[in-house]
């Protein structure tokens, strides 16, 4: 557990003046330098009554959970830049993924800086939100419109918040799992919410799966070859609130049938959330991007990117490429090695990344990958030797506690003998010896 203060320099308030609604949401990060930004945005929403009830949803997000983890509040954090903005957050549990796109037709106002950062969700301003009705006029301002003077006199509202560090190890691992889903059902408006008026009741156990016969989508005990997996459904709930605002709604599915996410088009934004494979495992941290972090890409290419690019903005990798002249393969690597730390996040129904830098300082996000940090140190100790080394096989040997374990790499997968890829199967990322017998060969 990692405990940090949010010192936010005062609380989200919602006032009404003269028949005008407005918002103002306090913010804070660990950057200094995005800390002295008194302002993100300051406008008006287009659809305020659409996106008070995706608020509240984000809200229920992060102050639930469905795993061993008691809920907290855990602030969710927003990304503002390119004519959008974006709220993001998890659940205490690590296992439920939310974010809000606010597309540029969702607001109308002054983008006065790009960048990421905490928000503050207290009770007063979310009980506020829901007494929003159609029609009514809401400004929103992400930060204080005014620059505010700082005496040694002001009182600043400190919000202690326990943040687990696999909190941050969730949103810097999702995009890599959004990344890996493909789309497998749209829904409209009613059979979606024909479909959830048949959730089971209750926490319920084991595997459920959205399938569609005649027509119409349900939940069944039974998969079929078109089936989506559905591990804790009971926390699709979270999304009730939101399906009878929802256009369509989107279901997605990752390439190993694990996780899953869903989105609702709500005409000027959209919901995602994603959900973990089950409601007692959040998302995993480092193992979805060690794959292609077997090199080190140099600290100065991420400086030059956080330069080049602004919060929202796509990140075309091909594109990239092609114009500062770097090898395809290089910028897998690269493009992994920014979504492990934060410095990605994606699009699902755009199908690209976009760049956005979590409030968090870099040592702390480049902290959260043990695998990567001990699949080096057992090449420094030179605890790798490689046995065989042919054409589509690879034997090795790598040091283990009191064992040698024997690592294989063919045409059948990558296999070893250690205590995790037994447990898991590489359900869960590649092991500290597989991961190093790659970085070797």
């Amino acid at each position: 557990m990692t405990d940090l203060q949010y010192a936010y320099q005062g609380v989200s308030t919602y006032t009404k003046v003269k028949g005008v609604n407005s918002l103002v949401l306090a913010h804070q990060t660990e950057i200094e330098a995005v800390n002295t930004i008194p302002c993100f945005f300051w406008g008006s929403l287009t659809d305020p009554y659409v996106t008070a009830k995706c608020w509240s949803t984000i809200a229920k997000v992060v102050r639930s959970s469905f795993g061993p983890v008691p809920p907290s509040l855990r602030d969710p954090i927003v990304s503002a830049g390119t004519e959008k903005i974006r709220f993001e957050g998890f659940s205490s549990c690590n296992g439920v993924y939310v974010r809000l796109d606010m597309k540029p037709e969702s607001i109308d106002g002054e983008f006065i800086a790009n960048g990421t950062t905490n928000v503050d969700f207290n009770d007063p301003m979310l009980n506020a939100l829901n007494s929003i009705q159609k029609n009514e006029k809401v400004t929103l301002a992400v930060g204080q419109k005014d620059v505010q003077v700082i005496t040694a006199k002001t009182k600043v509202t400190e919000k202690k918040v326990t943040l687990p560090m696999r909190w941050i190890k969730g949103l810097t691992s999702v995009q890599l799992y959004l990344a890996d889903m493909d789309l497998k059902f749209e829904l409209n408006r009613i059979q979606a919410i024909q479909l959830f008026q048949t959730l089971p009741k209750g926490s319920v156990k084991g595997d459920f799966f959205i399938t569609k016969r005649a027509g119409k989508f349900m939940f069944s005990t039974l998969v079929t070859a078109d089936a989506v997996r559905i591990g804790g459904i009971h926390r699709l709930r979270l999304l009730e609130g939101i399906l009878a605002l929802a256009e369509k709604v989107y279901i997605y599915e990752s390439a190993d049938q694990q996780t899953c996410s869903m989105v609702c088009e709500c005409g000027k934004m959209q919901l995602l959330m994603a959900f973990s494979p089950d409601a007692y495992r959040g998302f995993s941290g480092e193992g979805k991007a060690l794959e292609n972090m077997k090199e080190d890409v140099p600290v100065e290419w991420v400086y030059g990117l956080n330069s080049l690019l602004k919060s929202n903005e796509t990140f075309d990798p091909t594109l990239l490429s092609i114009a500062h002249d770097i090898d395809f393969g290089t910028m897998d690597q690269l493009t992994s090695s920014l979504s492990s730390i934060g410095l990605l996040g994606y699009d699902l129904t755009e199908r690209n990344h976009f760049y956005r830098q979590l409030p968090f300082k870099a040592e702390r996000i480049l902290s959260l990958n043990p695998r990567l940090k001990n699949a080096k140190k057992l090449i420094d100790k030179e605890e790798v030797q490689i046995l065989r080394n042919e054409a589509g096989y690879i034997e090795a040997s790598v040091k283990g506690t009191g064992v040698q374990h024997k690592v294989v790499l063919d045409g059948k997968g990558d296999r070893c003998t250690c205590e995790w890829f037994t447990t898991y199967q590489g359900k869960r990322g590649i092991c500290k010896h597989i991961l190093a017998v790659k970085m070797v060969v």
